[in-house]
């Protein structure tokens, strides 16, 4: 006996002298744990104060049916089953044969709904047995945040993401700004499992991330997509991009990226303006035509014999759009008209014997490296050099006159015309005006100039006059109106098919389609006085609808200067011209009729733009929700009925 209370005092003595402290530590990090508070991640906002991009809380919600007392789960799960029909939809009959037959299984996690919003969460909180709470009325609810586009695809791509996905757009370029720094709370382990906050403040306290203002403007974006989207629908083409930037500042105002789905339909599926390198075709005669003037080795006088409309050259021949060619005409002309021959023919006279000076000017240019934007995936760019002995041949220099042999990004193409309408200034493409915290700007993105003069100013009058030339008697005399000045270049190019198996096994040369084209134009207005420019491209249209660059993208630019001056004018030239390419003029009367023939009903908004419909429920007192994006396909509320405001309506958008 004496011994066994001697080997208890021992023990009590070793577990509270020696090794006290040991099990001390232990009960401590069992029952307090160090928690991590989240910092909040930051918006993405348009120029104008929209939110482009924010968290949204949703919930997964699901039922412990064990947890719930039979008296308790059948007294109410009929008015439990009512409610959730309520909510989501499907029959009172279909939700109560669920519970019951997760109740008769025994089922601790059936699902009740994905996705649900904070709002709907909160209201089902309340719901019969729900409102019991987690252990007596089994509500389970799995928080998640989730990042949402309040203005749907559009600009999908260049806002971007940054998730499992990877990085992508602005999201991605400027995820460490955005995420903030997360903060830390200690926590106390109470009964059941539960754990609560020691204290009432936290130990470090979350700092949320920056707020992102983007250049973007949301009307203009609306503008550039619905222009784009309805020209790529009528020629079936594959994909295509628009891009709006400021003169002056390099900001860009818009960027509409679409692909096609094998089902026909369109949406943001790469950020074509950005990551597509490609041939340009003639929009990359300005830079062949510029370089001669500012060289002044030709003047816009200068004669070229353009011959027959067609000349060969070590065997390769070198072909005019217009049969038998336009003859002896001047190098403005040749630009106006699109003349492969004459601007070949000039490019070869004077710059054959020393390449170098003509590629030292397409570098002055900005063509031969990136742009170097904070997005991710930018196209890389090339330009042929007779230094690179494997990629120069003895018809290199001809082919980049009229734009073969080369490759540049939309956006590069852009950034280059933009120079010439801002007077020779190259200003760098701009995404991004400010971070902000807390409503507190705490970085300023400034205009960042590349090249401060591209060309002489004599050289750049010159240009702007013939690109002028060109919507009023040249390739885009299709979009001419004598009421409202742009300026511009039409290209047209053939897809270079690579090297490649038919389905029959059969290997086929690599080779230039006629069947595959890319058509585009980019220009600037107005002529006067440059406020924005702009560039359309679009690949693959089905070539018996057309696929010349006057009549695929040339309206789609037309469309955008329109519409940008008839809804927010900058000047005071006359903008009553008929757009000739959409039914631009039916959908503002459609809007003006509705606003001013509504009658306090609920007006019919089915088939007009999903911007314009939201503006036009709006202004009459009520609230909208959509989804999608496009034209109105679905409205909640029918025609006639009497409004009430403050009431939310539903639109569904193609």
């Amino acid at each position: 006996m004496t011994l066994f209370l001697l080997a208890i005092i021992f023990r009590v003595f070793n577990l509270q002298y020696i090794q006290g402290e040991k099990y001390k530590r232990l009960s401590t990090e069992r029952n307090i744990k160090q928690d991590t508070v989240y910092a909040n991640k930051g918006n993405v906002y348009a120029a104008d104060g929209n939110l482009l991009a924010t968290s949204m809380s949703k919930y997964t919600i699901r039922m412990d049916a064990v947890a719930v007392k039979d008296k308790i789960f059948y007294a109410n799960v009929l008015e439990l089953s009512k409610e959730l029909s309520k909510m989501f939809g499907k029959t009172t009959e279909h939700y109560e044969q669920r519970l019951r037959n997760a109740k008769k299984s025994r089922n601790r996690y059936l699902l009740i709904a994905r996705n649900v919003g904070y709002n709907d969460y909160i209201k089902m909180k309340q719901f019969p047995i729900f409102r019991k709470g987690v252990y007596r009325g089994g509500f389970i609810a799995e928080h998640k945040t989730v990042r949402a586009h309040p203005i749907g695809k559009i600009a999908e791509r260049t806002i971007g993401y940054h998730d499992f996905r990877g990085d992508a757009g602005l999201e991605g370029a400027y995820a460490n700004h955005m995420k903030g720094e997360n903060g830390v709370r200690w926590k106390q382990k109470i009964a059941k499992g539960q754990w609560k906050p020691i204290n009432d403040v936290n130990e470090k306290e979350p700092i949320d991330g920056h707020d992102v203002i983007t250049t973007i403007d949301v009307n203009i974006q609306d503008i550039t997509h619905h222009a784009l989207l309805q020209q790529l629908e009528h020629f079936e083409a594959d994909h295509g991009c628009a891009v709006v930037m400021e003169t002056k500042t390099g900001e860009i105002k818009a960027i509409a990226n679409l692909g096609r789905t094998s089902d026909g339909k369109y949406f943001e599926k790469r950020n074509y303006a950005i990551w597509e390198s490609h041939e340009p075709g003639s929009t990359f005669k300005l830079a062949s035509l510029m370089a001669a003037l500012d060289d002044k080795v030709i003047d816009t006088s200068t004669v070229v014999d353009t011959e027959k409309g067609r000349i060969y050259i070590h065997n390769r021949k070198v072909e005019d759009s217009q049969r038998g060619g336009y003859g002896k005409i001047s190098a403005a002309r040749v630009f106006e008209v699109s003349s492969n021959v004459g601007i070949v023919k000039l490019i070869k006279k004077h710059y054959d014997e020393k390449p170098e000076k003509f590629i030292s000017k397409i570098k002055e240019y900005g063509f031969t490296k990136k742009i170097g934007l904070p997005i991710k995936g930018e196209g890389k760019p090339f330009v042929p050099t007779p230094k690179n002995k494997k990629r120069w041949n003895k018809i290199s220099l001809e082919w980049m006159a009229w734009g073969y042999g080369v490759s540049v990004t939309p956006l590069q193409t852009l950034m280059f015309y933009n120079a010439v309408a801002n007077d020779g200034v190259m200003v760098k493409p701009r995404f991004i005006k400010e971070l902000r915290r807390e409503d507190k700007v705490e970085k300023v993105y400034e205009t960042e100039i590349v090249n401060a003069r591209i060309a002489s100013k004599e050289t750049i009058k010159k240009i702007k006059t013939v690109m002028e030339n060109v919507v009023v008697k040249g390739t885009a005399d299709n979009i001419y109106s004598p009421n409202f000045s742009m300026a511009g270049k039409t290209g047209t190019a053939k897809k270079y098919i690579p090297r490649h198996k038919n389905n029959k096994g059969e290997t086929i040369s690599g080779h230039y389609s006629n069947k595959h084209y890319v058509a585009s134009f980019a220009g600037f207005f107005p002529v006067e006085n440059p406020k924005y420019s702009c560039i359309v491209v679009v690949h693959d249209p089905k070539k018996e609808k057309g696929y010349y660059g006057a009549i695929v993208a040339a309206p789609v630019f037309k469309e955008i200067a329109q519409k940008i001056y008839t809804t927010t004018p900058v000047d005071v030239q006359s903008v009553d011209d008929n757009v000739q390419i959409s039914a631009l003029d039916k959908l503002f009367n459609k809007y003006g009729n509705a606003l001013t023939n509504t009658n306090n009903t609920i007006p019919n908004v089915k088939g007009m733009s999903g911007m314009d419909a939201i503006s036009l429920l709006e202004n009459i007192g009520l609230k909208v929700r959509f989804t999608g994006t496009g034209k109105v396909t679905y409205q909640s509320l029918s025609k006639g009925q009497k409004i009430k405001k403050g009431t939310t309506i539903t639109l569904k958008l193609t």
